[in-house]
Parts: structure tokens; C-alpha cells; sequence
């Protein structure tokens, strides 16, 4: 159907075909109902496309090709490195597309092209090849116990794996999900963010070009509490992967339960930076508004509290300020100079300055950015980088996530004091600390409540590193040898070589 793709040009002048369907059975069709969904532009909040959104029916035909394909010999008895072989065929076609891709997530999502194509693209390529290793070395293990018996696991795939991506690394998360799934032996279904679509959809063609088998990747575009909705509770789903805020992974924990999928959740964020007098403060202030003001904020380990050891704490605020000034400079993201776009839409924007009248009005004080950013044509969702210090612990903008370009930073007494307030929170994702004494950072390390942590640095994670967190910023690991464990099931097997019972 002509309506399935459309020619687009973008603000770099970069001209590609745009599936706009939605991808099942290696095919792009339209949506049962006909409803579609409209993707924005946030840099100057101009409509960039519309693409089909999925309906509870759309889910149940996609869902019937992912299972279909899992029963099929063709993907089910596929030998392990010819799977990994079409892994690597995908991340080298991702290689050869990544500019039209960063290209789409500029224009979509509002980060900067350059941070589009040298990290989010580079780490999809990367991330499917990782797991692409993987393919044939998912093993099991001979458990010694009687000489005349033998017992032996092997693991094998969970079966059809529903996945829900976010709108703040679309690219990046598809890759996170769909790569350890499939060096597993799954078939999935996985839908993208609405705000988000256009980029998972031309990864969908290229799943096709690098010759996966009908219904092994099945790309749905929809509305939450449609699509996300009917993947989560539907009966025929083994296994749901969420990324995305906490209140809505509540939400799908009740759906999943209804056939107690298994289930793996990376939610929500307050995450901790702790200062101490004896850090490297250069480092301490680049490394603390990189993890902060990177991708707009819009990062769920965002290392939004930044708590500081009294002595430096002034000293420690003035160079914040300063490397805002220097650094961040605000305006279309498909520039060369420009660090910080424009939030992902209307809605978030409008989340973030009600934060910051929050923090106004609870007597914070305000000492940078609080404000939309004024010299970018009165157009598109931009916030100046925003600072509140004089923060206290019980304070809003101190304890909710607000994912922006937003930061409070407050002060701490001693190495106890500190430790208490990191941990004085719902989340447990992320978290960094600064100071030269390595006994120090390792014993803090040790004790804060979050599933990461980083000394001297932050946020710069790794596919072939764990990612997850504790209490309620998820359940389960991603990434590295440890997201395998995700999407494959430990069976044993014991074998009587006797005769006597």
C-alpha cells in the first residue's frame, strides 16, 4: 500500500523513506482501525508525520506471528551462530543507515544530531553486535552429585517477549531489548513510544533486509493504554519488558500478573551525586552537569541531586554555574555547537516549569535557567538549564523525578550525613561518588541503596555492564552477560544411570 511509506525530508536536508505502518510478519500494514498518531517536532513543534497506531487487534495479529515463528523450525532450531549471524547482518545494515537514523532521532526525540549519531546509533550497532556474541555461548552446566546419576541444565528461551520502549533513547532501548532476546532464541513484540515511533519503525525494515524469518520481530506503534494495555495482559505474551516511569510500571506488574509473566522493569529516578571536600573539583563539576544536563535531563539515572560536603559547597556552585555557561548551549539540535535541545514535547515541558514553580514556592532558591529559553525563533519546548540550591530534603523538586535539564544541589556535614540523604528516597537506580580517597568511595559505594553506582564519573554506562536498579526504579537487570538471564529459563534434567531406586 502507497500509504505505508511516505518521502521525507528533514531540517539537515537528509531525504529517506518513512515506514509509517505498523511491522508484523515482516511486513508493514495498516492498523485494523485505520487510527493513526501524529509525530511532532519538538524543535519547532511542526508535524513531522503520521503512522498507524495499533489497536487490541493489531497486538493479537502481531502476537500470533511471534508465536507462529517461535514454534517454527525456521527460528526455533536455528543453530545458535547463524542467529548470531543475523544479528551481526542487522548491526552492520544500523552502521550503514546511522546517519538517516540519528538523522530521524534528532528530528523526532530533539537531541542533538551529533550525540544522535556518535552515542545513541553507535551504541545500537554495538549493543546488537555484543549480543550477537552471544548467540552460541547462552549455556548450561554439569551438576556433579552421584555416580549414578548425571544432572545437567540448559537454557532455553522464554518464548514470545512483549517489550514497551520510552520515548527519551528510542534507538538505544530498542537495541537493549530486542538484542539479548533474540541471542536467546525469542520472538518479540515490541512497541514504541508514541511520542517516539519513527525511528524503531526504520530499524523494522532492516530487521527484514538482514533476513530474520517472519515473525520473529514484530514493531507496533501505539497509544499506552491500547497497545502497551493488550501486550501486557495478553495470555499469549510469556514475558514483558518495560522501560519507563514508575507509575506506570505499577500498572503493567497488575496486567502481567494475570498469567504471571515474567517480567523485567527499569523505572524511575532520583539518583544521588555525592561531593566530597577532597574530590577533584574540576571533575567533579563536568562530570556532575554531564549527568544531569545530558539528552535535556531526560535521562531516568540522571544524577539529579547533587549533594556536596559543606566546605567546597559555595565553591562547588559557582563553578556549576560557570560550566553551564560555558557548556550548555541551548537551540536547534541539528547544529554543531548546541548541547542542549528541546524537550520531547509540549507535555514534558510543561512538567518541567511546573517543578520549577514548585521549587519557587517552596522557598528554594533559584540560581540558574528557570525559564523557557528565549533566543530559539519563540518556537519548539526549550528550557534553560535550570539550578535551585537551599534545597531541603523535604521539598518536591528534592524527592520527584522531574526529567529535565534540572538540577537542586544541597549540602552535606560528614560521610554519615551524606549516605543517609543519598539513600532518603523511593528510587534506587543510579548513583556517583566524588573523592580521591578510594577506601572512601568504595566503602560508600558499598552502602548506598541503588543498583549502579559510579565513582568519579557519571552516567556513562556500557552495553556490556549491567543496568537496573532496587526499590522502586525496577525489578531485574539489563545489559552485559546478566540481561541474558532476562530472556532465557535455567531447566534441569536428571538422568538415572542406575538400577536400584
Amino acid at each position: 500500500m502507497a500509504d505505508l511509506f511516505v518521502d521525507l525530508t528533514a531540517p539537515n536536508g537528509r531525504k529517506y523513506k518513512q515506514p509509517v505502518g505498523l511491522f508484523i510478519n515482516n511486513e508493514f500494514v495498516a492498523s485494523k482501525s485505520g487510527e493513526k498518531l501524529t509525530s511532532i517536532n519538538p524543535t519547532d513543534e511542526s508535524e513531522i508525520t503520521s503512522v498507524y497506531a495499533a489497536s487490541p487487534q493489531d497486538v493479537d495479529l502481531a502476537v500470533a506471528a511471534a508465536r507462529a515463528a517461535f514454534k517454527n523450525p525456521a527460528w526455533r532450531d536455528i543453530h545458535a551462530t547463524d542467529r548470531g549471524a543475523l544479528m551481526y547482518k542487522l548491526a552492520s545494515l544500523i552502521d550503514e543507515h546511522a546517519e538517516t537514523l540519528a538523522t530521524i532521532e534528532t528530528w523526532d526525540n530533539g537531541k542533538p544530531y551529533s550525540v544522535a549519531l556518535e552515542e545513541d546509533i553507535a551504541e545500537v550497532a554495538g549493543t546488537i553486535r555484543y549480543y550477537a556474541g552471544w548467540s552460541d555461548k547462552v549455556t548450561g552446566q554439569t551438576i556433579n552429585n552421584d555416580p549414578a546419576k548425571l544432572a545437567y541444565t540448559i537454557r532455553e528461551p522464554v518464548g514470545v517477549c512483549g517489550q514497551i520502549i520510552p520515548w527519551n533513547y528510542p534507538a538505544a532501548m530498542f537495541a537493549w531489548k530486542v538484542g539479548p532476546a533474540l541471542a536467546c532464541g525469542n520472538t518479540v513484540v515490541i512497541k514504541a513510544a508514541e511520542q517516539t515511533p519513527l525511528s524503531i519503525l526504520y530499524l523494522a525494515q532492516l530487521v527484514k533486509e538482514a533476513g530474520f524469518p517472519p515473525g520473529v520481530v514484530n514493531v507496533l506503534n501505539g497509544y499506552g493504554k491500547d497497545a502497551g494495555a493488550a501486550i501486557a495482559s495478553h495470555l499469549d505474551i510469556d514475558k514483558i519488558a518495560f522501560t519507563g516511569s514508575t507509575i506506570t510500571a505499577r500498572q503493567i506488574m497488575k496486567m502481567a500478573s494475570i498469567n504471571l509473566k515474567n517480567i523485567t522493569l527499569e523505572t524511575g529516578g532520583k539518583s544521588p551525586l555525592l561531593v566530597f571536600a577532597d574530590a577533584d573539583l574540576e571533575q567533579a563539576v563536568k562530570w556532575s552537569h554531564a549527568g544531569i544536563m545530558s539528552n535535556q535531563g531526560q535521562i531516568c539515572t540522571a544524577t539529579s541531586r547533587v549533594l556536596v560536603e559543606e566546605s567546597i559547597y559555595d565553591k562547588f556552585v559557582d563553578a556549576f554555574k560557570a560550566q553551564i555557561k560555558e557548556t550548555s548551549k541551548v537551540g536547534d539540535p541539528f547544529k554543531d555547537d548546541t548541547f542542549q535541545g528541546p524537550q520531547v514535547t509540549k507535555a514534558q515541558y510543561e512538567r518541567v516549569l511546573s517543578y520549577i514553580e514548585s521549587g519557587k514556592s517552596e522557598g528554594a532558591q533559584l540560581v540558574a535557567g528557570g525559564e523557557p529559553q528565549k533566543d530559539v525563533n519563540g518556537k519548539g519546548f526549550f528550557i534553560a538549564p535550570t539550578v535551585f540550591t537551599g534545597v531541603k530534603d523535604s521539598m518536591k523538586i528534592y524527592r520527584e523525578e522531574v526529567f529535565g535539564p534540572f538540577v537542586v544541589i544541597a549540602s552535606f556535614k560528614t560521610e554519615e550525613d551524606a549516605i543517609d540523604r543519598a539513600n532518603d528516597t523511593t528510587y534506587g537506580l543510579g548513583s556517583a561518588v566524588f573523592t580521591q580517597d578510594l577506601t572512601r568511595a568504595h566503602r560508600v559505594a558499598r552502602r548506598i541503596e541503588a543498583g549502579m553506582v559510579w565513582i568519579n564519573s557519571s552516567n556513562d554506562s556500557d552495553f556490556r555492564i549491567p543496568f537496573g536498579g532496587v526499590k522502586q526504579s525496577g525489578i531485574g537487570r539489563e545489559l552485559g552477560e546478566e540481561g541474558l538471564k532476562a530472556y532465557s529459563v535455567c531447566k534441569s534434567i536428571h538422568v538415572n544411570m542406575g538400577t536400584k531406586l
